[in-house]
């Protein structure tokens, strides 16, 4: 639950990702090779993250709390953010416009949007990373953490007709913004009072 819950905290945010796939989804263009593309790589990048830390931590015991306290200052701003965006942020996921394209030009402007995003890898290799290798069973987090991706991306795939109206609408990301924001502060505050770490 704890990877689940950081992994769809992180993705579940207005951003290029999101309303590249949206729009693959509403165009019923290439969405479900783009989503598992999406979902792939968040796999990928989660596990090298939480297994890397794990061996790095353990290589570097005289960095736990300065990573410890790091990664706690980071999902207090993240929540504090988050609870901003609830209460001020105007803004709507909408989808782009564009036309029919083949399956490697779809996948290539995906793999962009993707990868070239510098937050895709501070979420998942850093942040999910440093949670995950935490975990008294971090294979469960990882399964946890790519669930979170599997279910955000996939629904966006599958239901992002019916679902477009709805995240068309500011009070739908208001509400969406602070749950986001409780999780992240639940797991900063389950991150700085972690006995393990001392």
């Amino acid at each position: 639950m704890n990877g689940l819950m950081l992994s769809a905290g992180l993705i579940i945010a207005i951003g290029s990702q999101n309303a590249f796939v949206l729009g693959q989804s509403l165009r019923r263009e290439h969405h479900w090779p783009v989503a598992f593309f999406c979902l792939v790589c968040d796999a990928i990048m989660m596990s090298a993250g939480v297994l890397g830390v794990a061996f790095f931590l353990e290589q570097h015991l005289s960095w736990l709390n300065m990573i410890r306290w790091g990664a706690v200052i980071f999902l207090s701003c993240y929540a504090l953010l988050a609870f901003k965006r609830a209460l001020c942020s105007t803004e709507v996921l909408a989808a782009q416009q564009v036309s029919n394209r083949q399956l490697w030009a779809v996948l290539a402007s995906t793999a962009a949007v993707t990868l070239l995003n510098p937050h895709v890898y501070l979420d998942t290799l850093v942040l999910v990373g440093i949670v995950g290798s935490r975990s008294e069973l971090p294979s469960l987090f990882i399964l946890g953490a790519i669930s979170g991706s599997a279910l955000w991306f996939l629904g966006l795939a599958g239901l992002g007709s019916w679902l477009a109206p709805w995240l068309a609408r500011p009070w739908a990301w208001r509400c969406i913004d602070l749950t986001v924001a409780v999780v992240m502060a639940s797991l900063a505050i389950q991150l700085g009072l972690d006995a393990s770490w001392a």
